[in-house]
């Protein structure tokens, strides 16, 4: 009857044990659960507006620019002889009509004609409308292009960089717009960066099809937006980040 007892108290004992070590995995040591997303940047694409050959390139793929900075110049040939017709006709056109030989009619066409020239001969300079880095370049010097033709995609890593995650339509409360999130990132040996709750999606949605569970792709979620600053350009598109919603 001892040893029984013994043996009962044992049983008792170990499934007592792993009672402890289950309570305690689940709710002391549970890993939280990360939203992954894939960072995404603001790109600006840049594209002729007129047919020319292209006889500068000043910068490449990888380059920093300045806003305002001349990206690329167009030959322009025809475009320059247009624009000095049009001045030497519209300094003649100004000259008498000052002097009162010119009707007001004619004037105003030569100033349009010169207008309209010069306007297209400044098409010729390609310049930075942002401060960032040349993503893309899509054409060499001696190329044509015609208008709507892509010669450069910008992006500013530094301020317009983001990524967007998925949460349950039950978990969303649980964040707000311009909530602070801190973004993780497995490549760089689990470095944070500081994230921003810029927009949430109006409406429920089903999990976008990229999402590999079946489970998961049935659900009802929420597109958060969450944007990071990114100073020195560590975070690139391209990227997986993982982010933790706040415990509430």
């Amino acid at each position: 009857m001892a040893i029984q007892k013994k043996i009962k108290i044992r049983i008792g004992i170990t499934v007592l044990l792993l009672i402890i070590g289950v309570v305690l995995k689940v709710y002391i040591f549970k890993k939280p659960f990360s939203y992954a997303g894939t960072i995404e940047a603001t790109k600006v694409d840049i594209s002729a507006r007129l047919t020319s050959v292209i006889s500068k390139i000043n910068f490449k793929e990888g380059d920093h620019i300045k806003k305002g900075q001349l990206l690329m110049i167009l030959a322009c040939e025809d475009y320059k002889l247009t624009d000095q017709i049009a001045t030497v006709d519209f300094v003649r056109a100004d000259k008498l009509y000052r002097q009162g030989s010119q009707s007001k009619e004619v004037f105003d066409q030569m100033k349009n004609k010169k207008d309209d020239a010069d306007l297209k001969l400044s098409w010729c300079n390609i310049t930075s409308p942002i401060d960032g880095v040349v993503l893309n370049k899509y054409h060499e010097e001696g190329e044509m292009v015609n208008p709507g033709m892509h010669l450069f995609t910008l992006a500013n890593l530094k301020e317009d960089i983001y990524t967007y995650i998925y949460v349950p339509h039950d978990l969303i409360n649980r964040i707000s717009i311009g909530e602070k999130l801190t973004g993780v990132l497995p490549e760089a040996n689990k470095r944070e960066f500081s994230g921003t709750v810029s927009q949430i999606g109006e409406e429920a949605e089903f999990t976008p099809k990229n999402v590999q569970t079946k489970e998961e792709r049935t659900r009802l979620v929420f597109a958060v937006k969450i944007l990071f600053s990114n100073p020195n350009e560590v975070l690139k598109p391209g990227m997986t980040i993982e982010i933790k919603l706040p415990e509430k």
